[in-house]
């Protein structure tokens, strides 16, 4: 669909090669409301080729925490125990098509620890999901190239691999676990950027624990940049609400509800990023 829409825009506008290479460092791996982690390495590369209206990239991201080791938690202690361990180090593949202000994209989410890369639809529906791996499509739109307004509105929806919820009689069922998410940037003086985040879970989902409607996430992100020839420094600090966590005291990974990290209602981190 990406090609085809590139090949219709005017033939006018000019096509070049483009990348993004860089990584950050973050106090805490804050994703949509949620803590994902503690101090990680995030390192993300991006190539495509952007014009004046369209752009294509593929894109790879990783994230790689202090305590992600070893892969497995609370196991006997002669099968490697380490009660450390919270989380395991991920890779995103992504693929995302825009043109104007509309963007079309597609997120494959894979948790190293002996999963298949793609398990898209393999589920048995009396006993759960065959892995952890999730595969994610996305639409969204930036008000900016219309009417100058820095508000963007994205969908995201899982569409295959591990995203099952259990229904009434004990069998599962593809939950199609949703996120929607307003954001608004605002420049500030000292050439800094606040964004603020809105996002919310429409239904009942097992990636997002919920059962009904909540709303995920309300944060702030202060961020401020700074250029030089050979890369650009970000420095960032941000702070998230995840109010569904204030009204329903659940865990994120149900393997872990003993752990406080998992049942964070305040969430918050720093980050430092460098990019080429």
């Amino acid at each position: 669909m990406a090609l085809v829409a590139m090949l219709v825009v005017p033939e006018m506008q000019a096509v070049e090669f483009a990348y993004d290479a860089g990584a950050e460092l973050v106090s805490a791996y804050i994703w949509r409301g949620q803590y994902n982690g503690g101090l990680s390495f995030q390192p993300d590369v991006e190539i495509g080729y952007d014009g004046d209206l369209t752009s294509l990239r593929f894109g790879v991201w990783g994230s790689v925490g202090a305590s992600d080791w070893a892969f497995r938690k609370g196991l006997p202690k002669d099968d490697d125990y380490n009660p450390n361990t919270y989380f395991i180090p991920e890779m995103d593949l992504m693929l995302n098509f825009q043109v104007a202000g509309l963007m079309i994209g597609a997120t494959h989410y894979y948790y190293f620890g002996g999963s298949p890369f793609f398990n898209w639809g393999k589920f048995d529906p009396e006993e759960g999901s065959k892995g952890t791996s999730q595969t994610e499509v996305t639409i969204g739109y930036d008000f900016r190239d219309k009417c100058e307004l820095p508000l963007s509105i994205t969908w995201n929806t899982m569409v295959a691999g591990d995203d099952l919820i259990e229904k009434e009689d004990g069998t599962y069922k593809r939950a199609f676990s949703t996120y929607i998410e307003a954001k608004y940037d605002q420049p500030l003086p000292l050439e800094m950027t606040l964004s603020l985040a809105l996002g919310i879970s429409p239904w009942a989902s097992n990636v997002y624990n919920n059962e009904h409607f909540a709303v995920n996430n309300i944060s702030a992100k202060l961020n401020k940049e700074w250029e030089f020839d050979a890369c650009t420094l970000d420095l960032y600090v941000l702070g998230s609400i995840n109010t569904h966590h204030l009204n329903k005291n659940n865990a994120y990974i149900a393997a872990a509800g003993d752990d406080k990290l998992y049942n964070q209602k305040l969430n918050g981190c720093i980050g430092l990023g460098v990019w080429f």
